[in-house]
């Protein structure tokens, strides 16, 4: 819609607005029947749409476009104790794209259909939080419309069962075409975007060039794909960092990485694969505190053109816990890791540990939740990292103080203080979560 039509739009509503909607001095609240476009497009920096339970069904293309500040965003939200359901009934069109927009909240709404759910268009600092995205013909969120999109906070939305390419989100271009910078991917729960009408389903993907990005406490399972897929920065800037997440059931490598990440804590129910991809080959990788188990092998490395960092993770597997393969692997270190199954390519920086029966406190290697990858006690994980490459807090987000235990987790003799591992979102302790990444990452 142009600008002109949309203020023509906006003008022939206005005098409709006491039957159509409630209005307040900050919020608005319309139902299904009412003009969504029109309502968002008269949005002013601090003020709330408040949307009614019910279907918002459309069968042409919707664009919602509206400009917050950082100190009083726009926010979009559904009503408190309902349910909008915004359905896209064409495939040829997006549920809903939100373009040339920034500082703008989106919360609580449930989008179906469709091609993209939530398709970003030249937008920064944009929320997309406790929302539900499913039964979409691609992929749930994308932002890859070309440009830069900066300060995206993608929180603990419900994503699953897509269809097409399939991906949970796809954020970033090809080849560095566009980017995602500085933003969070954190506590959402993505699974089943593994079906026989999704191409590719990766869980959360994010494209070369892009930096600066977290992606923390995520649960990701039933993916086709990688569950979740890094390319390079390609020197854009810093790091990205994948910290806090578990993953299981990923019919490919379960975390891809092809360069500049800092992977730490997190639980891998599968294998960590760095290799090169598009123009980035591993190197400025740190994996740290991780705990990996795979019937297959658990850690493998390709490509090496850079300093790759493995230290203090536990790595289980009934091949080989971790294959050094190709590449200048003098530039591998590996230190204070500890498992089942051996190196191969190195010979330093790996025990062999008990047994996962006996190191962990109910694990296996059918890589199916409910399991508990808590150490037991006497596991031969406590104590055994290396003090140097401590992170500051373990999977559950309660802080390390300094003591080394291999794995994600900081051993208890009291058990796991922390959430049981199956599907759903992931439960948070009440202590300090995991902190912020580095600015400037480098495994030296």
């Amino acid at each position: 819609m142009s600008n002109e039509n949309r203020h023509r739009v906006q003008w022939l509503y206005a005098p409709l607005a006491a039957v159509l909607c409630i209005s307040s001095a900050h919020a608005t609240e319309i139902g299904p029947t009412d003009d969504l476009e029109a309502a968002v497009a008269s949005l002013s920096s601090g003020e709330e749409l408040v949307l009614r339970g019910g279907r918002y069904f459309f069968d042409e293309n919707v664009t919602l476009t509206a400009n917050g500040t950082a100190a009083q965003p726009i926010t979009i939200r559904a009503k408190t104790g309902d349910k909008p359901v915004i359905e896209q009934a064409t495939a040829f069109h997006n549920v809903v794209e939100i373009s040339n927009s920034s500082y703008v909240i989106v919360r609580g709404i449930e989008f179906t259909g469709g091609s993209h759910g939530i398709r970003l268009m030249s937008s920064d600092f944009i929320t997309i939080e406790d929302c539900e995205i499913q039964e979409t013909g691609d992929v749930a969120i994308s932002a890859n419309a070309g440009g830069t999109y900066e300060g995206l906070k993608i929180l603990r939305n419900h994503i699953h069962h897509t269809n097409g390419t399939g991906e949970g989100m796809y954020l970033g271009c090809n080849n560095d075409g566009c980017r995602v910078i500085n933003s969070l991917i954190e506590g959402n729960y993505i699974h089943h975007t593994n079906r026989a009408t999704v191409e590719q389903g990766d869980g959360i993907e994010i494209k070369e060039g892009s930096y600066g990005n977290v992606i923390r406490d995520n649960v990701i399972h039933d993916t086709k794909y990688p569950g979740i897929i890094l390319y390079s920065t390609v020197g854009n800037g810093p790091a990205n960092t994948i910290e806090g997440n578990v993953l299981w059931n990923v019919s490919d490598n379960t975390i891809q990485i092809a360069a500049d990440a800092v992977v730490r804590n997190n639980i891998v129910l599968g294998n960590i694969s760095f290799q090169s991809h598009q123009s980035g080959s591993p190197s400025n990788i740190q994996l740290v505190h991780n705990t990996v188990i795979n019937s297959g092998s658990g850690i493998e490395v390709r490509n090496v053109s850079g300093p790759v960092l493995i230290a203090n993770n536990a790595v289980y597997s009934q091949n080989q816990a971790i294959r050094l393969i190709s590449g200048d692997l003098s530039q591998v270190q590996l230190f204070g890791n500890v498992g089942a199954g051996g190196v191969s390519g190195g010979n330093s920086g790996y025990v062999d540990g008990n047994d996962i029966t006996i190191d962990l406190v109910d694990s296996d290697y059918g890589g199916t939740p409910p399991i508990d990858a808590f150490p037991s006690p006497g596991s031969a994980l406590i104590h055994a990292g290396i003090a140097a490459y401590i992170t500051a807090a373990d999977f559950n987000g309660n802080q390390r103080n300094g003591i080394a235990d291999a794995g994600a987790y900081k051993f208890d003799n009291n058990g796991n203080p922390g959430w049981t591992i199956t599907s759903g979102f992931k439960a948070l302790s009440s202590e300090t979560k995991t902190p912020r990444p580095p600015t400037n990452v480098h495994a030296d």
